[in-house]
């Protein structure tokens, strides 16, 4: 059974106050349930889907990540428009895809799968068909992966479909 709410200025600014706690309280719900389903990423679960750029490092503390990431922050919208996940795999803190986090186990794997030590900054495109695309040791400019991505055959058919909606 529900009871009407005072509507006391008091009350209101309580209400308003619990409603944006609750909208919060939502928000990193849908934030872990998405992490959860996350939690098993891998990259099969992107084939045909999506363009998977992996950034791999020894933790937020690296110098080449802080600049890799640096390079790829204002380019968000063109991560977008080339269905391009950013995944960012750390041995020491939290690994993420597209900001949101994923667990150890996925991480392990994926740096088996490279074969890319604990220490090791690495940076692997992964094209839509699950094949690596490009591989680069040192930071590399968004630009450069867009290029790259832009001149691949399948590119070029979402850019002439997309052209002619």
């Amino acid at each position: 059974m529900t009871r009407p709410i005072d509507e006391t200025p008091t009350n209101i600014v309580v209400l308003k106050y619990i409603l944006s706690l609750v909208s919060e309280a939502g928000t990193v719900q849908s934030s872990t349930n998405h992490a959860i389903n996350m939690s098993s990423f891998s990259l099969s679960s992107q084939q045909w889907e999506n363009r998977v750029l992996l950034v791999f490092a020894p933790s937020v503390e690296n110098r080449d990540y802080q600049q890799q990431m640096q390079l790829l922050q204002e380019y968000k919208t063109g991560f977008a428009d080339r269905d391009l996940v950013q995944v960012q795999v750390l041995t020491q803190g939290n690994s993420y895809a597209n900001e949101q986090q994923i667990d150890e186990s996925s991480t392990t794997k994926l740096r088996d799968r490279f074969n890319v030590g604990k220490d090791d900054f690495h940076v692997f495109l992964i094209g839509k068909d699950g094949g690596v695309k490009r591989h680069d040791t040192i930071p590399v400019q968004a630009t450069t992966i867009f290029a790259e991505i832009d001149a691949m055959p399948m590119r070029q058919q979402e850019i002439r479909e997309q052209g002619s909606k």
